[in-house]
């Protein structure tokens, strides 16, 4: 019902390339110029946006380049369970990390890591006192101190590659996706604890998966690992 409740939103119903999709029947391709992250350390807060519980850097945390196209670390921010599938599987949370560059045609990069239940995540460990403070207080910021995006462990060099959007209004398309494909462990407890930070109205904050409209999905693999 997003794209009929403003008009802004309204590529939440009409768009031709929405995200989240399901990453099957993908074609493989050989990276010539792999993405190239430089993360730094970097001044950052913790945000209970009410959907979801949001790391915002301030200041320079690095980037990520793609094809000679450096786009900027913004923030990162968790759903459970995950949004996009693999083979129709779902996963128990998914972790976005958005990247803006304004002066880019394709203005927005994220790089999504989907995570099943075992062992604890190290990075979300660090933030779990942050985010236990804020349980049902919406718009609450913490000040996390330094943080540096290194810790995120995100694996492997293989990646899925597609055209999408972002899965909450405005849903504006030409975002440029990136989901890895080693999928790393959480905690139940964990994920227990960011669903429970929010608290509301809805047990999931995972958008439903949207038509592919044939759009073409990549594996993007080294030459060592094709």
């Amino acid at each position: 019902m997003w794209g009929k409740l403003k008009k802004e939103w309204e590529a939440c119903n009409n768009g031709e390339m929405q995200s989240p999709i399901d990453m099957s029947h993908e074609r493989v391709r050989i990276i010539q110029k792999p993405d190239k992250r430089h993360y730094k350390l970097c001044n950052a807060t913790v945000k209970n946006r009410g959907h979801d519980i949001s790391l915002q850097w301030h200041g320079d945390a690095g980037s990520v380049s793609i094809n000679g196209t450096n786009y900027p670390l913004q923030q990162a921010h968790w759903h459970s369970p995950s949004e996009h599938t693999v083979n129709g599987r779902r996963y128990d949370m998914e972790m976005h990390m958005v990247h803006l560059n304004e002066n880019a045609t394709n203005k927005i990069v994220v790089i999504g890591v989907l995570y099943k239940i075992g062992k604890p995540d190290r990075f979300l460990s660090k933030l779990i006192r942050n985010i236990s403070s804020m349980i049902d207080k919406k718009d609450e910021v913490k000040n996390a101190g330094m943080i540096d995006p290194r810790e995120i462990k995100i694996g492997s060099r293989k990646y899925y590659r597609y055209m999408g959007s972002l899965t909450v209004p405005p849903c504006t398309e030409g975002v440029i996706w990136t989901i890895k494909k080693k999928v790393r462990t959480v905690s139940r407890a964990q994920v227990k604890m960011l669903r429970e930070a929010v608290h509301d109205y809805a047990e999931r904050n995972g958008r439903p998966l949207q038509s592919k409209n044939k759009r073409p999905i990549y594996l993007m693999a080294p030459d060592d690992t094709a």
